[in-house]
């Protein structure tokens, strides 16, 4: 992991953590995939799911256009993908 991608997975830390009751189960990784994107993975408490999508996805789109847009700055793909 390089220093891009703990900036985009703070960047989206910063985001999700206030939106989320049970934070210690909070996890939020970055690496890259097979295509060479960054990839950031959010996994929450199963009660805490609906908090980050958000009504009709706003919220984790919302994610999503940041982390791009951060990733945008160093001409990176950035997919954010939340976990089961």
């Amino acid at each position: 992991m390089d220093a891009q991608t703990t900036d985009i997975a703070g960047l989206v830390r910063s985001v999700v953590e206030p939106l989320v009751e049970y934070k210690d189960e909070l996890q939020i990784t970055s690496g890259f995939d097979s295509k060479g994107s960054v990839l950031v993975e959010i996994s929450v408490n199963e009660a805490d799911a609906g908090k980050v999508i958000g009504r009709q996805g706003r919220v984790i789109k919302a994610v999503r256009t940041l982390a791009r847009a951060a990733g945008s700055r160093s001409n990176t793909h950035v997919e954010v993908e939340l976990i089961d």
